[in-house]
């Protein structure tokens, strides 16, 4: 097939959804696909340098392995008139289908992107919602909102979701056979820096063997708990507990601002509670690098609170490095999740339960040794071959087997 993924971020821009984009595209094109890449101009703040040019086919910079899609940074604004950019790319590359990845911030909170063009110009739309947040159209919009994301998967040619708790919303807005749920997989493969060696990378910031190191990987924003883990490490400091934190990746992202403000309001809890000598910075930066820090970690620490969920790639990045996690008990039963064995579950907003569990796993090496395994075993049914076969799957029945 030769399949367009639209997104309105991609590598070097920082966010998940850039992130998976680029290794759905390479996953695709390992299946023998033709893939485009249809999205925006580079972000003024993206860390790394890319060709702004059609037809690109450089990896950026920040990425070590071959690019084997090719990138067309040809929509200059998500406003309106955007789709006439991801069609005019649609016809020029002879594309069989269109996978917009769709997350509001990703396309600067406009609605634009919800206004499908009509069926007969366009080649089939396969809509794959990251998560349902609705899009900012002005103040006191109301149920507004939520309408232009209905209005968005109803006329879309098929639907993907990425968690359970999206497919139960969408299956009472749309037939299920086009509805699909395919889960993400991990953005960062466990592949630290040659000669790694993890006794030395602790010792970069200043944690010791015998040192309890929690971390923390993804953005700073209001649904990840981030008070909560900040308040959980002031416990664990408390009860005399040798715990520093690390904080792996960039701080905030590319694409919502709101998370600026967020991360100075944590700033603020972690100067008033004493911890900026225990909570340390990699900052936005490579894979390996990001790799490298994640094993380091004792226990990563995921306190969501809506749930743990398998939209997070941040909870798939640390699957696959095989750690054992602590995080919030699921919105909906997920039969995949195994408290005590796969996983370790609290309440959300609970600090205090956040900072018992984590006291659980750096007292009983055998429980922290099978969260591990559990963790590892886990994590290998998100492989991006199984996911790509899966989505060229549901993209093929779409287009009626014409791809």
């Amino acid at each position: 097939m030769r399949i367009g993924l639209v997104t309105g971020e991609f590598p070097p821009d920082q966010g998940g959804v850039g992130d998976f984009t680029h290794h759905l595209a390479e996953a695709l094109a390992a299946l023998g696909h033709d893939v485009h890449v249809v999205t925006g101009p580079l972000r003024s703040d993206a860390t790394c340098d890319l060709r702004p040019a059609t037809g690109d086919r450089r990896p950026a910079p920040c990425d070590p392995r071959p690019a084997t899609c090719t990138v067309h940074r040809a929509v200059l604004s998500w406003g309106w008139g955007c789709w006439r950019e991801v069609l005019r790319i649609a016809r020029q590359e002879r594309l069989d289908v269109l996978n917009l990845q769709y997350q509001a911030a990703a396309y600067g909170m406009h609605p634009a992107v919800h206004f499908l063009p009509r069926r007969s110009v366009r080649p089939p739309v396969v809509v794959t919602f990251h998560d349902l947040r609705v899009p900012y159209l002005f103040p006191k919009a109301g149920p507004l909102r939520w309408r232009v994301v209905r209005m968005l998967a109803r006329r879309a040619d098929g639907v993907i979701v990425t968690n359970h708790e999206d497919y139960r919303r969408l299956e009472r807005e749309i037939p299920r056979e086009r509805l699909a749920l395919i889960p993400i997989g991990s953005n960062i493969p466990p592949v630290p820096p040659p000669n790694y060696d993890r006794d030395a990378e602790r010792a970069r910031w200043g944690v010791g063997p015998d040192d309890l190191l929690l971390g923390y990987f993804g953005f700073l924003n209001e649904s990840k708990g981030g008070e909560e883990l900040i308040r959980a490490l002031a416990r664990l400091v408390a009860d005399g507990v040798p715990a520093h934190l690390l904080m792996v990746g960039g701080r905030v992202g590319t694409s919502d601002p709101t998370n600026r403000a967020y991360a100075a309001r944590i700033d603020g809890l972690i100067a008033e509670l004493g911890l900026a000598e225990r909570v340390h910075w990699t900052g936005y930066t490579d894979p390996q690098a990001v790799s490298a820090g994640l094993l380091a970690t004792d226990v990563c620490v995921l306190p969501y609170r809506d749930g743990v969920s398998f939209r997070r790639g941040t909870l798939h990045a640390c699957l696959a490095h095989g750690r054992a996690i602590v995080t919030t008990r699921p919105a909906l039963p997920l039969p995949e999740v195994r408290d005590g064995e796969n996983m370790l579950l609290v309440p959300p907003r609970d600090a205090g339960a956040l900072a018992e569990a984590v006291q659980r796993v750096y007292r009983d090496p055998a429980l922290r040794a099978r969260l591990e395994a559990g963790a590892r075993a886990l994590a290998a049914n998100f492989s991006w071959d199984r996911i790509a076969r899966r989505t060229a799957a549901f993209l093929d029945r779409t287009t009626g087997g014409r791809g």
